[in-house]
Formats: C-alpha cells, structure tokens, sequence
C-alpha cells in the first residue's frame, strides 16, 4: 500500500488549497484552450502567402502525370522535397480544392494531435515539470508554422514525435517506419537520425537494428517507386539534395550574416562541422549518459 500511495499521487497535479487535479485532465485542459485559440487565429488572423500555392501547383504537376522531378516545379522554384510530401499534398488538394480556410482548418487539427503527441513524450520521460506544459500551448512560431503557413514541416514534425513517442513505447520497428515517413515529407528530419541511431544502438540487438532500418528503408523505396522507376536520378537528386543553396531571402535564423557568405560553399562547411561537433559533444556528454537512463524509467515504469 506504501508502494502504491505515491504512484497514485504521481499521477495528480497538487495546486494551492490543497486542489488536486489529475494529469490527464491538465492536458485535456490545455488542448481544449489551445484548439479555441487555433479557432480564433483561423478566424481573424490573416493567413500569411508563403508556400501553398507552390506546393499546389507542384502538385498538379504530378496529379498531371508527370514523373520526372526535375520538371516539378511551383511559384517559389523546383520541388525539392521526397515523394512523401507529393502524397500528402495531393490529397489536401483533392479535399480542400487548393482553398486555404479548410486547409487551415486540417492543419488546426494536425497541430493539436503534434502538441498532444508531444506532451505524451514529456509525460513517459518525465524530464519536463507539468506546468511547464502550458508553454507548449504559448508558441506564437509554432502556431504560425501550423495554422497561417501550412507547411510541410506540420507534417513531418507531427510524424517524427509520433516516432518519437513509440520509441518510448519500445515500438522500434514502426518507430522506424513512422520516423522514415517523416523523412519522406522533409528531409530535414533525418538531423534527428544520429541520436535514435545511438539509442538503437543501446536497446536492440544488431539483429533488431538491421531489420528496423531495413523497414526504414523500404518506405523509402515504395513511396518513391513511382519515380525511381521512371526518372531515377532525377528523383534522387532533386528530393535527397544535400548540396542544395538555400534562399537568402527566405533566412530567418541568419539574416545577420551578409548573403554573399550565406550562400557561400565555405559558410555551408563550417555550419556541417558545427554541427558534427556538437553531435560528438551531446554523445559524450549527454545520451550516452542520461540515454539509457531515461530509457530504463520508462520502461520500469511499464512494467
């Protein structure tokens, strides 16, 4: 009965005047505040004209029938995103008829299954305080991104969290599978790919670690299917791109660096070491350290 007591009040959140509240009810809470706040911004925020048009008309390039990436193209240049991205845009397309009010209106949605997907992970790996919760509810950036932008990083991060939530399911295979599709729709995902490899590489055989980046890869190779048997190269090279020279106009992060560096080959090889580095870093000092730990509360926790 001792052991039990303090599980039982691990699941309540303990406010002043001794008011408890469970905290699934906290979250249901947040997300039924956050979905009135989607409403309101869908309703007198102006939508901001970015990119849905473009994705519109590279879609019906391919609703069109063409299969050669290289002549996929939309108001803001070629497309260059894997055919993942093709799917799930044809089909807003096909339900919304291109119109932005019930786009916005799927994309209030995705938005709420990201922030409830992601306070399913804070909640397993318990390394948030709960009322740090709330915050998640406050982005002005990420309701942007979702509701007034519609871009495909709403998918692609709703998929990755997903991915994210059942590797801590210990689900690695449709972990992997998930986390594939992700990439699939941007291939910005596969930064998170060093740190769930290293956790693949702490919990699974090399068995398990194989047959799961086998599935990871046949994603891959299905959804692209209809190129590669049509216009390879093309596809490769135009959705897996690593070399490619981003807009300077479009920068948010790095507008205070002079364009004729931004675009620079130099300026690219420095942010790749950069970033090299800081993975060595974080894996020596941080998941090979506090990883497995995590990983082992989660699961003693479930057992």
């Amino acid at each position: 009965m001792e052991a039990a007591k303090p599980a039982a009040e691990a699941r309540y959140l303990v406010f002043p005047g001794d008011l408890r509240v469970s905290k699934r009810a906290f979250a249901l809470a947040l997300l039924a505040l956050d979905a009135l706040l989607v409403s309101l911004i869908i309703s007198y925020v102006p939508y901001t004209k970015i990119d849905w048009d473009a994705y519109m008309s590279q879609v019906d390039g391919f609703v069109g029938g063409e299969k050669d990436y290289a002549k996929l193209e939309g108001d803001t240049g070629p497309l260059v995103y894997p055919a993942g991205f093709l799917y799930i845009y044809s089909v807003l397309k096909f339900v919304t008829g291109g119109q932005v009010y019930p786009a916005q209106v799927i994309f209030g949605i995705l938005y709420i299954i990201n922030i409830a997907v992601v306070m399913f992970v804070y909640s397993k790996t318990e390394m948030l305080p709960w009322w740090a919760f709330s915050l998640l509810c406050l982005s002005r950036r990420v309701h942007s991104i979702f509701i007034l932008r519609l871009f495909n990083d709403c998918f692609a991060m709703t998929l990755l969290h997903a991915s994210l939530a059942l590797v801590l399911c210990e689900k690695w295979h449709l972990a992997l599978v998930i986390f594939s599709a992700a990439v699939s729709v941007k291939m910005n995902v596969l930064l998170y790919a060093p740190p769930l490899f290293l956790l693949m590489l702490k919990s699974m055989n090399l068995r398990g670690v194989l047959s799961a980046l086998f599935g990871a890869a046949l994603v891959q190779v299905v959804l692209g299917l209809p190129f590669l048997l049509s216009h390879p190269v093309s596809y490769i090279s135009r959705a897996f791109n690593l070399g490619r020279v981003f807009i300077y106009f479009w920068s948010v992060n790095f507008k205070f660096v002079p364009e004729a560096i931004f675009v620079s080959k130099k300026f690219a090889s420095f942010l790749l070491f950069v970033h090299l580095a800081l993975l060595a870093l974080f894996a020596h000092k941080r998941w090979c350290n506090i990883g497995l730990q995590v990983t082992k509360r989660v699961w003693c926790s479930q057992a």
